[in-house]
């Protein structure tokens, strides 16, 4: 199965929520989130720069998690720019 391209609007989307888990993440290092969370620094680190744009729901709610951000929070900031009705 293809995976149709990503919109503009979802890789707005994406930077967006990389730049919010940054930001929140502060001081402490991208290894010690991805531990926490239970992801490899690698892909902390590309959502972060907005090279995966689209991570798995899964890893958003681990990162909520290990950040202390509500998920809530995170999709607010993912949906803060997506047109009405665009499947994110």
């Amino acid at each position: 199965m293809n995976r149709p391209p990503l919109t503009p609007d979802l890789i707005a989307a994406g930077q967006r929520l990389g730049a919010a888990l940054r930001a929140a993440r502060g001081t402490r290092s991208q290894a010690e989130v991805a531990l926490a969370a239970g992801i490899s620094p690698e892909t902390l680190r590309k959502i972060e720069s907005g090279r995966l744009p689209t991570p798995a729901f899964g890893t958003v709610v681990c990162l909520s998690e290990a950040l202390g951000v509500p998920v809530a929070d995170l999709a607010d900031v993912w949906l803060s720019g997506v047109p009405a009705g665009q499947p994110s």
